[in-house]
């Protein structure tokens, strides 16, 4: 007996806390307007138009190349390119060791392979 009214009072006093805290259910309202600029006729020819659209679903890059805004000439780019690649101490890292500093010791080849085209090109 006592444990039913135990429990008669945990479930009362249960009810009043939700009472007492105001829960409320959310109303219904019904189907709302839709919010639309076009009406159904519009919406299904534009459906219809990017339903049958060429190559919607292609990743990209699988249609061919894509063209790029060239700001610099090949040739230039080319030629930085080389210079780079030929550098003679383009390995080294200056803080490599402690307190050590970099000294080039080498000319690089590009530029000194220039330098012989314009000497020889001078002389005739």
């Amino acid at each position: 007996m006592k444990a039913s009214n135990l429990l008669a009072a945990a479930a009362l006093a249960l009810v009043g806390l939700i009472a007492a805290t105001g829960v409320q259910a959310e109303t219904y309202e019904g189907v709302q307007a839709p919010v639309s600029g076009l009406n159904r006729a519009d919406v299904q020819s534009e459906a219809i138009r990017t339903a049958t659209a060429p190559d919607q679903n292609v990743t990209r890059g699988s249609r061919g190349p894509e063209t790029v805004q060239v700001s610099v000439a090949r040739s230039v780019v080319k030629a930085e390119a080389v210079r780079t690649a030929a550098a003679p101490d383009q390995n080294v890292n200056p803080s490599s060791r402690v307190n050590s500093k970099l000294v080039s010791t080498l000319g690089n080849p590009v530029d000194v392979r220039a330098e012989l085209v314009r000497r020889n090109s001078t002389r005739m």
